[in-house]
């Protein structure tokens, strides 16, 4: 990978695999990973697959390496996450299982936000602000299901009996908590019985279109 300037993402594109599971295989959290997804990955760096497996000097490379010669630094790695819809971030979770979420539009992160996560557009003007922190409409944001969230964070949260999904900020104030927009013009809510946190934003970013137009 390090050779050929690939990502965890780029090689997961390549090898025609999902990147979470190129994560599990590199960081060895796989214990005994499929011998086709080994296959694929072999074939995409195009190397030998008892090599992937056994280990030990590449053949091919073994001397063209010198003691002298300084390998490039790492590039950084990249994760990809599918941009799902607000509706469907009110159900998150079981929207990620959907078999159409591979035709969602896909983002890259160098933040691995776990296996769930996802990226949603933020709508509407309610998180903007003229000072400090501020999320315009348009702005990607990445939401970690798995991550808890703590006070000063941004969430997603939705409204269980109405599976509305909102993004506000949460914040803490004598001793309760309350999802708070960086608008003013909007209320703050108290996170009652009847809201849910969906996640933690932990990434946000610019879509490429804004700067392309």
């Amino acid at each position: 990978m390090s050779l050929k300037g690939w990502s965890e993402g780029e090689l997961a594109r390549q090898a025609n695999i999902t990147q979470p599971t190129i994560h599990r295989i590199i960081t060895g959290e796989s214990k005994a990973p499929k011998r086709e997804n080994i296959e694929k990955i072999a074939r995409a760096l195009r190397v030998s697959s008892k090599w992937l497996w056994d280990g030990g000097p590449r053949p091919d490379l073994a001397d063209q390496f010198d003691a002298n010669v300084e390998l490039a630094l790492q590039p950084t790695r990249a994760f990809m996450y599918p941009e799902i819809s607000w509706v469907q971030a009110g159900s998150a979770r079981e929207a990620i299982e959907l078999s159409n979420i591979a035709l969602c539009p896909q983002h890259s992160s160098d933040v691995w936000a776990g296996e769930d996560a996802f990226w949603l557009r933020v709508t509407g003007n309610s998180m903007t602000s003229n000072s400090g922190n501020s999320f315009p409409e348009g702005f990607l944001i990445l939401v970690a299901p798995d991550i808890e969230a703590r006070q000063g964070q941004f969430v997603v949260a939705r409204m269980i009996d109405s599976n509305e999904a909102t993004f506000k900020q949460l914040v803490r104030d004598a001793g309760e908590l309350y999802l708070k927009p960086l608008n003013p013009s909007y209320p703050t809510k108290p996170v009652d019985d009847t809201w849910e946190i969906v996640g933690t934003v932990v990434d946000g970013k610019m879509p490429k279109s804004v700067f392309m137009m």
